[in-house]
């Protein structure tokens, strides 16, 4: 008891060396609370943002069943539910839409103000009488539709596909709401239902009075659903649901994927958390060796081993109780003040609660972290010798080697994590491998790789000097001051390795995202050159053609670029195969996204009269490869081909077979085209706008034209990718962000353990600025030394991942984005030891040498 007085009390002596000491628990523990926190955030905010329903919303008739049938409420129904005693508003929802031109015009059911509206206007009204509309912003812009404009609308069609007569719509006011495709407008139910006296409501939205019985308004809501006719086939008789249920529902439908992805979060916070546990041992460690004469002391007085370890154990828990609870409460403080910063951007983000459980488990988690890792140094520092732990503190950090066990347990990680790796590049799929299954070698790859993490952690001190001695050369010409710097750190490889090994954890994920990411950014532009080729297409419907004036039209427009024409033919077979195939003549080399296509075998540049490439679908059918001769049939024609190119999926326009324009005009294609594909002129929301209009204008007026904007479901697909790419690296960011707290730690307290070290360096006349630099060097070559052990790592990895996953994705490697990472992780480490060296350069010679350390 008498020990761990002592330790307690030195401990609030010197409060600084408990906070460096669990600085980075400290960390981490704001990482996992911040982590329970953004998961509420996000919640919240999803059932705000991707509900479709009002939270002002008390209880909802109708709405898609768990069948996902939807009910049918009429007019009358409706009128019947707004007059139930304690209803306060009712809003009946439902929806109608029509052609105008080329394009298709959706109008949503909504009240347009108060508590149960999900428009609102932003620039004009709400629309008020029969015949109004409010478009959203991006409709108005996307169909060229300003407030007082108007719109004709074909709604209907008779047997023989003749549009009938025309609804003419005056646009009143725009309306933002949760929804914007660019084609979407709202107007009150009564409106809707004038419009098209057939169309029933498929949900009722009500709000209670303040006050009302919720239970009898429910009960005779119910018995007005079940006196209801009986709904038609197909649909089903309307469900009562409390509007939070709804809300829900519809948030998790819309998010499915939130448990999934926040389980992935998960994932890396555990490894921030091992790697703040990392750090805390090598702290640790170093704290312990800086005392050893006040142990020794202990030991001489009487004290046994087993008490100086409780002692310094709880010395251990203390930390990590105070880093966890600072930690939680700054986490705290951060989830509550951001939300409201970003609703002053506009950002809809909903406010956090105060979890208290998540809470006290963290703190928990913090005390357990640190207690583990206490345990070995403190174990290590009791069983030192009184007088041997008498000798000066700064000479027990050099000790460079690592004992035969470890030694022994290092190399035979070292080759179950090649063996793993071995394995899968063993059982790697081919290119085009059916039926394979991914999961088990990405497990593989995984194992090998924490194996490999293992290995490096056991062998690392061994590992730093032979780095070092590499990465450290260009230090060592800048002169003393470099040398010294290298010295420093290869001196106590123990201290380095521990420090640069989570450094190499958090540069070996890094790399592997980056890597990942380019890679799969190439498949992506391979197959989005494929499925949208230019960000518009024109295409004809059934037998209409495309006239060449109206290309010639679109060459000419100044808003458009790349017009490429095309031909289409659906009727060609492939040798014996009777199956009718898509055929193209659209020339490769016209649009800039034609050079992303890949081709499983062959090149497209020999594609000529006579020579074709073929889908990956056409060769399961035929079993044609590269250099076979086949015939193509459509109708009476034949034509024989040779296989110029393979592609391993669908070519262009969905299409199996691209030919020569000739080779298609001798199997019987018309010499008028079927569409024509081109891209915006400018980049940009405006020039997309731009290009659009362009394009309504060249089917004005003409029918069985019609214009697709191809680039959404381009910008959507890079949107996302982008996004996830993002939250990876953010994930990621904060092993790295635990790395670089170790290495402000382990320099802050290598500082203190040096001192006099730096009184003799100070006193052979080495400036301050002198100590500044090499203290502040020997921080940056941890970020050296770990983040080039990361690239050797993490590259590799990356490769075999995306091996492993069975896509054709080639090994990008984005060069600059590594160097980038790189000199990123030298800068952080190095700004990481700015403070410890500005304190040490302060202490005069004479007190530095006057010292223990």
């Amino acid at each position: 008891m008498n020990v761990l007085r002592t330790q307690l009390a030195g401990v609030s002596r010197r409060p600084a060396r408990l906070l460096l000491t669990g600085l980075a628990m400290l960390v981490a523990s704001f990482v996992v609370y911040a982590t329970v926190l953004a998961q509420q955030i996000t919640e919240r905010t999803m059932l705000d943002g991707l509900s479709g329903t009002p939270a002002a919303v008390d209880l909802v008739v109708g709405g898609e069943s768990e069948t996902g049938n939807m009910p049918t409420i009429t007019r009358a129904d409706l009128a019947r539910l707004q007059a139930v005693p304690g209803v306060a508003e009712a809003a009946g929802r439902t929806d109608f839409g029509g052609q105008t031109g080329s394009d298709y015009l959706n109008i949503t059911a909504d009240p347009g103000s108060g508590p149960l509206a999900v428009a609102h206007v932003t620039q004009g009204r709400y629309p008020s009488a029969p015949g109004e509309i409010a478009v959203t912003p991006r409709t108005a812009d996307r169909m060229g539709l300003p407030v007082g404009s108007t719109v004709s609308l074909v709604t209907s069609w008779d047997d023989d596909g003749k549009p009938g007569k025309p609804v003419r719509l005056t646009v009143t006011g725009l309306a933002d709401a949760r929804d914007d495709y660019g084609s979407t407008a709202y107007a009150p139910t009564a409106t809707i239902l004038a419009l098209s006296p057939d169309t029933t409501l498929f949900k009722v939205d009500l709000r209670l009075a303040p006050g009302a019985d919720a239970t009898a308004v429910r009960a005779e809501l119910d018995r007005i659903v079940q006196s209801m006719p009986a709904p038609p086939e197909g649909a089903e008789r309307a469900l009562i649901r409390a509007g939070a249920d709804v809300r829900t529902d519809e948030a998790n439908r819309a998010a499915s994927d939130l448990n999934e992805l926040f389980a992935v979060v998960g994932m890396f916070v555990a490894i921030a958390v091992v790697a703040a546990g990392l750090v805390a041992t090598s702290t640790f460690r170093i704290v312990f060796a800086q005392r050893m004469r006040q142990l020794a002391l202990l030991r001489a007085v009487g004290a046994g081993r087993s008490s100086i370890s409780r002692a310094l154990a709880a010395e251990g828990a203390l930390t990590g109780f105070v880093a966890g609870l600072v930690g939680v409460l700054g986490a705290l403080a951060v989830g509550h003040a951001l939300p409201p910063v970003l609703r002053a951007f506009d950002v809809a983000v909903s406010s956090p609660g105060v979890p208290l459980l998540p809470a006290v488990g963290v703190i928990l988690l913090s005390v357990l972290i640190t207690v583990l890792a206490v345990l070995a140094p403190a174990f290590s520092a009791a069983k030192v010798a009184p007088l041997e732990a008498l000798r000066s503190a700064s000479t027990t950090g050099g000790r460079r080697d690592i004992g035969k066990l470890r030694w022994a347990f290092g190399l035979l990680l070292t080759l179950m994590a090649a063996g793993a790796a071995a394995y899968v590049i063993a059982n790697l799929p081919d290119r085009d491998a059916k039926n394979y299954t991914p999961g088990p070698m990405l497990l593989t790859v995984v194992v090998s790789g924490a194996l490999a993490f293992f290995a490096l952690m056991a062998l690392g001190p061994v590992l730093v000097r032979p780095v070092l001695a590499t990465v450290g050369w260009p230090l060592r010409r800048l002169g003393a001051v470099g040398r010294l710097a290298v010295g420093g750190v290869g001196g106590a490889p123990r201290r380095a390795a521990a420090v640069s090994v989570v450094v190499a954890l958090g540069v070996t994920l890094i790399a592997g995202v980056v890597v990942t990411g380019a890679s799969v950014r190439v498949l992506a532009d391979r197959e989005m050159a494929s499925a949208v080729p230019a960000d518009y297409e024109l295409a004809a419907n059934a037998d209409e053609r495309v006239p060449a004036a109206l290309v010639d039209q679109a060459k000419a427009s100044p808003d458009l670029a790349h017009v490429t024409p095309y031909r289409r033919l659906d009727t060609v077979t492939i040798g014996a195969d009777e199956s009718q195939l898509q055929a193209t003549d659209l020339d490769m080399d016209a649009l800039p996204t034609m050079k992303n296509i890949d081709v499983s075998a062959g090149t497209l540049a020999g594609i000529k009269p006579g020579a074709v490439a073929i889908s990956g679908f056409a060769t399961d059918l035929s079993g044609l490869a590269v250099g076979d001769t086949t015939t193509l049939t459509s109708g009476k024609k034949k034509l024989q081909v040779t296989v110029a190119a393979v592609l391993p999926d669908t070519g262009p326009l969905q299409s199996s077979l691209l030919l020569d324009p000739s080779d298609l005009t001798k199997l019987g294609a018309p010499a008028t085209y079927s569409g024509l594909l081109a891209d915006a002129a400018q980049s940009g929301e405006d020039g997309r706008t731009a290009g659009q209009k362009a394009m309504q204008q060249l089917v004005q007026g003409r029918t069985g034209l019609g214009v697709t904007v191809l680039a959404d479901q381009r910008d959507q697909f890079n949107l996302i990718l982008n996004g996830v790419l993002a939250v990876a690296i953010g994930l990621v960011g904060l092993t790295v962000l635990i790395a670089v707290v170790g290495v402000g730690t382990t320099t802050a307290l290598s500082v203190v353990e040096r001192v006099r070290e730096s009184g003799l360096l100070r006193a052979v006349g080495l400036s301050r600025g002198g100590l500044r630099a090499m203290l502040t060097a020997e921080s940056s070559l941890y970020g050296v030394i770990g983040a080039t052990i990361g690239l050797i790592l993490g590259v590799p990895y990356a490769w075999l991942s995306i091996k492993a996953l069975g896509v054709n994705a080639p090994l990008a490697l984005p060069v600059w984005q590594l160097a980038a990472v790189f000199l990123t992780l030298v800068i952080f480490t190095a700004v990481a030891g700015v403070l410890p060296a500005r304190r040490a350069s302060r202490v005069s010679p004479v007190a530095a040498l006057a010292t223990d350390g």
